[in-house]
């Protein structure tokens, strides 16, 4: 008895150290982020684009980085959504039979997750030489869709296979199809957690810069055409840093928080919309 509260008490002494960690990690670096960035940031900054010698010190802001940023994250994650929906219900026992197939696409996607963005960067850049694109707004989309899939994917997977059996085979006894099923029964219950996968995808597009790194380029303009090259918000702060005046660096900190602002604000939406959605789910 001793040694089950004993045990007890060490696992709960853990499970509480390892949230203090998690957590206290990320408020450091939001207030460590958000301290040296607030003296910086300004009305100017985001509204409007780089003036002739920004990265010297002259005045303009980072609009065209805000803009690209949200360009670049929104167009890859509304088209991985429309490829990774379609696989996340094609994984399901009622398409795939076999399931070693399953389990084959299962690892694929969970391999393509963890290699590094950089990868998807080259893979992307050696794509649009042999189409002939540029650096563009169309092959940083492209890259952060192949990026953004696994992710997708996995996620809606574990999501939808929480969906109880019974609640599909009530389905199929009213005479409704498979694919009936899978879009107005199935994509309906878990709407809460795809909207969360797409949440999880957008977080990762909209802050990888390695990925973009040669696919979209880098430009002080705000694009006007997909074949345009396009700023982003974690170049600015890379380019920025890497400057040798203080001040340009203080304004990489000013980026970074404005990137933190936007994400939270787009979870915060997100949040809200799944708890509307989720009031539609059975329990």
């Amino acid at each position: 008895m001793r040694r089950r509260r004993a045990e007890e008490v060490l696992f709960r002494t853990l499970m509480i150290g390892s949230v203090a960690i998690v957590v206290g990690v990320l408020l450091t670096i939001v207030i460590m982020v958000t301290w040296k960035g607030l003296p910086a940031l300004n009305i100017a900054m985001i509204t409007q684009t780089p003036k002739g010698g920004y990265y010297l010190g002259g005045g303009g802001g980072i609009l065209n980085a805000i803009v690209g940023s949200l360009y670049l994250a929104a167009g890859a994650t509304v088209l991985a959504f429309l490829l990774s929906l379609p696989v996340a219900l094609f994984l399901q026992r009622e398409y795939v039979k076999k399931s070693w197939l399953a389990g084959l696409i299962r690892l694929s996607m969970d391999i393509l997750w963890g290699i590094p963005s950089i990868v998807y960067g080259a893979f992307g850049f050696i794509i649009m030489l042999y189409l002939g694109i540029r650096a563009s707004l169309l092959g940083g989309i492209i890259a952060l869709t192949l990026l953004e899939i696994p992710v997708m994917v996995r996620a809606m997977d574990e999501v939808i296979r929480t969906v109880p059996q019974s609640l599909k085979d009530a389905s199929y006894s009213l005479g409704a199809t498979r694919l009936e099923t899978s879009i107005r029964v199935v994509a309906k219950q878990v709407a809460p957690g795809i909207l969360t996968a797409v949440l999880l995808a957008f977080g990762r597009g909209i802050g990888d810069a390695a990925a973009i790194l040669f696919t979209a380029g880098y430009t002080d303009r705000i694009p006007t055409s997909l074949f345009d090259p396009v700023a982003s918000l974690p170049l600015a702060v890379f380019f920025q840093l890497g400057t040798p005046f203080p001040e340009v660096q203080q304004r990489a900190y000013a980026s970074a928080v404005i990137l933190l602002l936007i994400i939270l604000l787009i979870s915060v939406a997100l949040r809200l919309l799944s708890k509307r959605l989720s009031k539609h789910t059975i329990k």
